[in-house]
């Protein structure tokens, strides 16, 4: 490891823990920053209702000042009573495709991330996946606090253990801690250390929760699919540097996990963002060819790679338009 990395694990490296809520709450209404909260949600009715709940009640009602000003939550077209389940759990509910119709949505998360900028208007934007389970406030409170009380950090990760439960090839007596990662692990890791060394001590760099200054965010590329998490990591170095990044530990992170096919679409969207940060020439095909058995034998599924990145929202006229207003 990198010297430069073995400094920035020690300086920048925190637990939920070392910043006390009512710290933040000091903060927070000292300097005027406000702080916005989105999920990108889609077809997660069983999670997403509980996860807005615990940060209303927690970060929002329960206290002398919010630490959340907006909580959003963009449907990304469910077809599940994902919006109206948030929505009775006190959430802002947004349409993907209400927000800048002019341009025609694609599919994919990052898609949804990016045009939240439009449909938030906080000064910091926390990141949180929808799918969550045994949710704690201190996934939102934890990753928001450096931004608060570290004026030249500008971006921060979550890091957490993720076990890997029974449902996905765990033993039997419950889950595998640490195992979850797979994508990670088998494809970020290696790709992060072996070309942006300065990254290689984030524990969790493909984690949905993230909380980033807008004023950051809102210069960057988003990768409109599963390549987002990466994408912006590598580019938020290039444009702010290491140590304006850190992460914090929030505990244990429980979710759905993705079955092995769908990992392998996900481990190749990430190359491509990767390959498309190395080299602006030649790219890889982007398509994946993956096969299923069928009554007949084997047949071969060949999916698309994310092959789009939406621009930096500044150069959107609408978003333009906002600011000036």
């Amino acid at each position: 490891m990198l010297e430069e990395v073995e400094r920035w694990l020690a300086d920048r490296s925190w637990s939920a823990a070392d910043r006390p809520l009512d710290q933040l709450l000091d903060r927070k209404r000292a300097a005027g920053t406000t702080v916005s909260v989105v999920l990108p949600a889609l077809d997660e009715e069983a999670t997403v209702g509980a996860i807005v709940e615990v940060i209303r009640r927690e970060l929002i009602e329960g206290l002398p000042v919010p630490l959340v000003d907006e909580l959003v939550v963009i449907d990304s077209g469910s077809g599940d009573a994902t919006a109206e389940v948030a929505a009775k759990a006190g959430a802002r509910v947004v349409h993907r495709d209400d927000v800048l119709p002019r341009i025609p949505a694609l599919p994919g998360k990052g898609e949804v991330l990016w045009r939240s900028l439009l449909a938030t208007t906080g000064d910091i934007v926390c990141f949180v996946d929808a799918d969550l389970r045994e949710f704690s406030a201190t996934f939102v409170s934890g990753i928001v606090g450096p931004l608060l009380t570290e004026p030249d950090v500008q971006f921060v990760k979550a890091m957490y253990d993720r076990p890997l439960g029974p449902e996905f090839d765990g033993p039997p007596s419950g889950t595998s801690p640490g195992q979850g990662g797979r994508v990670t692990e088998l494809v970020a890791r290696p790709l992060l250390n072996l070309h942006w060394p300065q990254l290689a001590g984030f524990v969790q760099p493909l984690g949905g929760e993230y909380a980033v200054r807008r004023s950051l965010l809102e210069r960057l590329p988003f990768p409109v699919g599963y390549g987002v998490e990466l994408g912006l990591l590598v580019d938020a170095l290039h444009t702010v540097g290491l140590d304006a990044l850190a992460q914090v530990d929030v505990g244990v992170r429980l979710h759905r996990h993705q079955d092995g096919q769908a990992l392998g679409r996900m481990a190749a969207a990430i190359y491509r963002t990767a390959q498309l940060r190395l080299s602006r020439g030649h790219l890889v095909r982007p398509e994946l060819t993956q096969f299923e058995r069928g009554p007949d034998g084997f047949v071969p599924r060949t999916y698309p790679v994310d092959t789009e990145e939406r621009p930096p929202m500044l150069g959107i006229k609408e978003y333009a338009l906002r600011r000036a207003a």
